[in-house]
């Protein structure tokens, strides 16, 4: 694997057609440039690794600008009023080879108060041949003054799926296989962020042995938590034992496992098993992405008429999940749920 570039700039989306999972976003854009209805200002909201720069990219070079005419603004390092009077006055100049002069303006948040308001004019009537694209993973942040005077586009997290997909297909370009399991496995890790999964294959992909990538690798390299402590611990909610649950939990602390993956994986292999149970169909679709020991373990306790599993389980473990990166000790929502959902304990 060549080490010149980082795979989520090698593989970034350079077409509308490359784009993962925002179809309605693309659909929205290619039809504004085709009926020639192009706004002035799009502010383009998203969680990280998304793909808002990536379509912005593609859009400012679908709207005819070039490379030099293509213009990329950190916000973050560009906050003072200062710099937006230095951009009121730069884009009143013509571009030097296109049509457009487009202006991406990342994590536009970031801006001061004064910066928002010397913005505010020239964002709602640029010269005619500019056209303005904001990104932010913070929408509160920008003033409605502002997202009232631009398209706003939310980009949606991709599933687990699509990011599996994504890095099975990048791994195969780099000449690796993914196992289906390791794909998913991947896909969980990155929690809905494109250039985090590729980040992730980067690293699993320079320190792989040799060219088929197992699951037990990805945790290996990742530090994900061992599958086995994952299913020990939906055992003992199934049979109502908290010893060997906790037990499990224990385990994967000692092992420096990170507990906000350790309860999104739960969250994910419960969602499952119940989904197994009330809608087998589905529930097969979604079983299959993982390895044949994690099919048949689910599919064993989905159809287990004893099992203790059930929608309130998967609501707790929801609940200490989002609870994790809050707690003094990651580990405790977690520890609680189980005492709370083997001991009949009201919380």
């Amino acid at each position: 694997m060549s080490e010149e570039l980082a795979l989520y700039r090698k593989y970034r989306p350079q077409s509308f057609k490359d784009v993962i999972g925002q179809p309605e976003i693309v659909k929205a854009l290619e039809g504004a440039l085709k009926e020639g209805n192009v706004a002035h200002a799009y502010l383009f909201f998203g969680s990280r690794g998304t793909g808002k720069t990536s379509v912005a990219r593609i859009f400012a070079k679908e709207l005819g600008a070039s490379e030099v005419d293509i213009h990329e603004i950190d916000a973050a390092t560009y906050t003072s009023v200062d710099h937006i009077r230095a951009l009121r006055e730069e884009v009143t100049t013509m571009p030097f080879e296109s049509a457009k002069k487009v202006y991406i303006v990342d994590e536009v948040h970031m801006l001061s108060k004064a910066a928002f308001n010397a913005f505010l004019k020239t964002l709602e009537e640029p010269p005619a041949h500019v056209v303005f694209i904001l990104a932010t993973t913070d929408l509160e942040k920008v003033p409605d003054t502002v997202q009232s005077r631009c398209q706003v586009f939310t980009f949606k997290k991709p599933t687990v799926k699509a990011v599996a997909e994504m890095v099975a297909k990048v791994a195969k370009a780099e000449g690796f296989t993914l196992e289906k399991a390791s794909a998913e496995l991947i896909g969980l890790l990155a929690d809905g962020s494109f250039r985090d999964a590729h980040g992730i294959l980067q690293k699993i992909l320079a320190s792989s042995g040799d060219k088929t990538i197992s699951v037990a690798e990805v945790e290996m390299i990742t530090g994900a938590p061992r599958n086995e402590l994952i299913q020990r611990v939906i055992a003992g909610l199934a049979k109502g034992e908290p010893a060997d649950a906790l037990g499990a939990v224990g385990e994967a602390v000692n092992a420096n496992a990170d507990m906000e993956v350790f309860t999104r994986i739960l969250v994910q292999r419960v969602r499952i098993l119940l989904l197994l149970r009330y809608a087998p169909d589905f529930g097969a679709e979604l079983v299959n992405e993982l390895t044949d020991t994690d099919k048949d373990f689910l599919t064993k306790y989905s159809k287990d008429a004893s099992s203790k599993i059930n929608s309130e389980t998967l609501r707790k473990l929801i609940i200490a999940s989002v609870e994790t990166s809050r707690s003094p000790l990651p580990q405790l929502p977690l520890e609680l749920a189980i005492m709370e959902l083997t001991e009949g304990v009201k919380p």
